[in-house]
């Protein structure tokens, strides 16, 4: 078993254990370190066994887990380029989010989840409440149906392939694609509260505001605050969305397909869910 796992097995059994962790290992400055640094970090690792045990005592070996944990994939033990590692998320996804919130002149400037809401309140010149919907409370459920989409489309292989099964020391027993589907979907399921929560929230605040008149009377405000909601929405959610599931994923062994439950006698086999 892979280090990281092996550390996310002992460190990441609770909901609170995940999410004081990944709000560290996702800090962004993580990036600025060298390939060279992260394989020193993982030889530290790999070669002191008592790291695995008591793996935050030392300052040195917290820092050897940072690293390791947010620059190495825990499948292939290689380092993961630096726009798909986990303290890339934010600053690249932010822009991203923020932008599609942005009100949009014509359907051409629209992104995908807010054409077709646009659509029809050109086609069928809806106002008030009606208004009031396609624009500002449609686009939230279609941005996290896009999200669980294209998480399904960017790891379609594990659940038609599978992924590896292991027991409780490490082992694999064997490739599952149910395992494989499961993981996918409790990704899947955690990056549509992400971008949901992380739209309602600001939409939520800006609305208030509107009531408040404030807005009105500070129209040039609009930009500036929609932006910093959007920053502190995305990144306090982003933790709480990486640590709903276990990265070490469960599955029951009588879950599993018929060839591998003949291969182990064991009762519960584990997974790695990904990010």
């Amino acid at each position: 078993m892979d280090v990281n796992l092996q550390f996310w097995s002992t460190e990441g059994k609770s909901f609170f254990q995940r999410f004081l962790h990944w709000a560290d290992i996702l800090d962004p400055t993580v990036l600025l370190n060298s390939n060279k640094k992260i394989e020193k970090s993982r030889l530290l690792l790999q070669t002191n066994a008592q790291t695995l045990q008591e793996p935050l005592q030392d300052k040195k070996v917290k820092e050897a887990w940072k690293l390791s944990l947010s620059s190495v994939h825990p499948g292939t033990g290689e380092i993961i380029p630096l726009v798909f590692r986990p303290p890339a998320f934010l600053p690249l996804a932010t822009p991203l989010l923020f932008a599609s919130l942005l009100p949009h002149r014509g359907a051409k400037q629209a992104i995908i989840w807010q054409a077709f809401p646009y659509f029809v309140m050109t086609q069928h010149k809806l106002s008030g409440p009606m208004q009031t919907f396609f624009k500002r409370i449609l686009p939230i459920p279609l941005l996290a149906c896009l999200s669980v989409f294209n998480v399904m489309i960017v790891r379609g292989t594990e659940y038609e392939n599978g992924i590896e099964v292991m027991d409780k020391n490490g082992k694999v027993i064997g490739v599952s694609q149910k395992a494989g589907l499961k993981a996918v979907q409790e990704t899947a399921l955690s990056r549509a509260a992400l971008f949901g929560t992380a739209v309602i929230i600001p939409e939520s605040l800006l609305y208030f505001l509107y009531r408040t008149n404030f807005l009105l009377r500070n129209p040039h405000a609009l930009t500036p605050l929609r932006l910093v909601m959007t920053v502190s929405a995305l990144g306090a959610m982003l933790p709480v969305s990486f640590s709903v599931f276990p990265q070490l994923g469960e599955i029951k062994r009588d879950d599993l397909e018929k060839e591998i439950l003949s291969s182990t006698e064991e009762t519960e086999l584990f997974y790695n869910r990904g990010v």
